[in-house]
This record gives C-alpha cells, sequence and structure tokens, in this order.
C-alpha cells in the first residue's frame, strides 16, 4: 500500500488505540450512549470481556442494554464468533463478509436509523499475529460501505504497536482509516513503567500531534530514571524535533528508542520517511527549517542511517557527570 490513506473513503472510519481496558471501556460508552441519543442503531461487535464491563459502565450512566436490545437499536455480536463466519484458513473471505456482515448490517439499517458500527475482529486476528488479514478485513470494511451506509469505529491495543515489529504494518491500519485516535497516555504524559537498570527503552507511536509530546514524556522520565536529570532539558528539545519530522514532513509511524552506554546517550527515531533531514543555512526570513540546526548544534554527534523500510535519525549527548542509576 501506498504511503497515502485509502482515497475518497465513502464513510467515517475511525481507529482508536487505547492503553488499558478500562480506557476502551470508557470510550465505548460514549460511543454508544452518543448513539443512542442520537436515534441511531448501535452493532457493537466486541469480545465477551469488553461486552460485559461496556454493560456495567452503562448501567453506572444510567443506560439499560436490556431495553435498547429489546428495541432494537442496539445489537450485540461476539467478536471471536462473528469473525469464524467468514475468515477461512486464516483469510477473510469476501463474499463470506459481505453475506454475513453485509446482511447484519443491512437488517439493521431496515429500521431507517444511521447505523454505527464497533468493531475489534480486526485487533483479534492482528493479536494471533495474523497482520495482513487484519489490514485486509479493515479494506473489506471499506468495501462495504461503498455499498451500505454506515460509520464504523475499530479498536486496537497499544501493546498491537510494539508487538507488529513493522512500522509499515502499522501504517497500512492507519492509511485505511479516516482518522487515526491515539491513546490517552499520549495527553496524560504517562509512559508506562521505565526499568532503572535498564539500557534501552522503546516505543512505537501512531503518526498523530500528540505523539510528540508523548515521546518527549517518555524520553524525559528514561533520563531521570537512569539519574540522567541534567540531560532532560536538552533530550525533550531534541527528540521534540526528530519527532515533528516523522510526523509532519513523512507522515509516519515511528519508533523511538533511548539508549544509553558508559558515556552516552542516544536517543533515535526510526520512520517510514525516505527524505534524509539536511543541514541548511539559516534563512532569517523563513519561520521554520531551524530543527536540522538545532540538533547539530545541541548534540555531540547526530546523523542518519537507512532502516529496512525507511531512515532512523539519531543524536548522542555525553553522559551526566551525576548519578549513574542502576
Amino acid at each position: 500500500m501506498s504511503a497515502v490513506r485509502e482515497s475518497s473513503l465513502p464513510h467515517e472510519h475511525d481507529v482508536t488505540f487505547y492503553d488499558a481496558d478500562a480506557h476502551l471501556v470508557d470510550e465505548l460508552t460514549e460511543f454508544v450512549t452518543d448513539g443512542l441519543a442520537l436515534g441511531e442503531a448501535v452493532v457493537l461487535v466486541a469480545t465477551p470481556e469488553h461486552l460485559a464491563a461496556l454493560g456495567r459502565s452503562l448501567a453506572a450512566a444510567g443506560c439499560s442494554v436490556d431495553d435498547a436490545v429489546s428495541r432494537g437499536q442496539l445489537h450485540l455480536a461476539d467478536a471471536a464468533r462473528t469473525m469464524a463466519l467468514f475468515v477461512q484458513d486464516g483469510t477473510p473471505a469476501a463474499d463470506l463478509f459481505f453475506d454475513h456482515i453485509g446482511g447484519l448490517l443491512e437488517r439493521v439499517g431496515r429500521s431507517g436509523r444511521p447505523v454505527r458500527v464497533f468493531g475489534e475482529m480486526v485487533a483479534l486476528l492482528w493479536q494471533e499475529g495474523n497482520v495482513p488479514a487484519a489490514i485486509s478485513l479493515e479494506s473489506l470494511w471499506n468495501r462495504l460501505a461503498r455499498v451500505q451506509r454506515f460509520s464504523l469505529l475499530c479498536a486496537y491495543p497499544t501493546t498491537s504497536l510494539t508487538d507488529a515489529g513493522d512500522l509499515d504494518a502499522v501504517r497500512q491500519v492507519c492509511n485505511v482509516h479516516s482518522e487515526v485516535l491515539p491513546p490517552a497516555s499520549y495527553e496524560s504524559g504517562e509512559p508506562g513503567a521505565i526499568a532503572s537498570t535498564g539500557t534501552v527503552e522503546t516505543r512505537v507511536f501512531v503518526p498523530s500531534l500528540p505523539a510528540i509530546r508523548a515521546v518527549r514524556h517518555l524520553v524525559t522520565e528514561t533520563l531521570r530514571a537512569w539519574g540522567q536529570d541534567a540531560l532532560v532539558s536538552d533530550a525533550a528539545l531534541l527528540v521534540s524535533e526528530l519527532a515533528t519530522n516523522a510526523v509532519r514532513h513523512a507522515s509516519s509511524p515511528f519508533r523511538a528508542s533511548v539508549t544509553r552506554t558508559d558515556t552516552t546517550i542516544r536517543i533515535a527515531i526510526e520512520d517510514l520517511g525516505t527524505s534524509e533531514p539536511l543541514l541548511r543555512p539559516a534563512d532569517p526570513d523563513r519561520l521554520g527549517g531551524r530543527g536540522v540546526a538545532l540538533v547539530d548544534a545541541m548534540s555531540q554527534s547526530w546523523g542518519c542511517e537507512p532502516a529496512p523500510a525507511g531512515k532512523v535519525v539519531w543524536c548522542e549527548l555525553p553522559m551526566s557527570a551525576g548519578r549513574l542509576a542502576g
């Protein structure tokens, strides 16, 4: 697939990434209550665990699942059982998908209500390691939307990003959606557990502006855990510049890593862009374009190296003379 989104998506097809099940349940509670309040028909194709947790959350919000189901406005389906109807030998069969999923949405749509759908069958395929099938299923949803009207929300846990091990697969998932909704941790600034005795911290981020804040928090909290507080300010600025290039110029998911040796801290951003950063003379009349000059001025050394499907831009800072954690 090309680096651009699937052109002319015929419907609203969003994808959300979530850090914890509780975050997904909160998002789905709003998704369902908004749909019911608008008089829409809501279809949930989810795991039994998520459906049960959502039922409790909806009840706490004063929404009766049983009432919504009985009046035909809410439709619940087990993701694994539904997927088994059209996935053969690990591959979604288009004709069976259109028969079963298209048939379901056609029946739901006979009420005349607009239809909104939540599905996590794609996430189950991804978690099984069947990433091509997940991407194929996402595209089948887009094909179905060319003949039937509905909006769709898909969801993946953030563990899927790192487990993929392949930035291009993450990009393909992003490209088949009309909007990418980053996880709550991007806004909260919580990078997750960081080992003070470790020598490498790495994360994969989806291409969104909040990812720049998130990677900045990852780097700063890693350095603090390693006892390198003196480097935090410079490192935060440097990684912000590198991540901004990945998001704004390469429009790419990216892998950030922080590595320490006995003498240096290395910060690296791998993305799927092909254009190498260039150090240009400063132009006082330009508002931008100073990022590479900043990296060159503030780091001990920096460079750009080819990656399997893009490039890695890195910079190094000298280890501070303070406490070496771990």
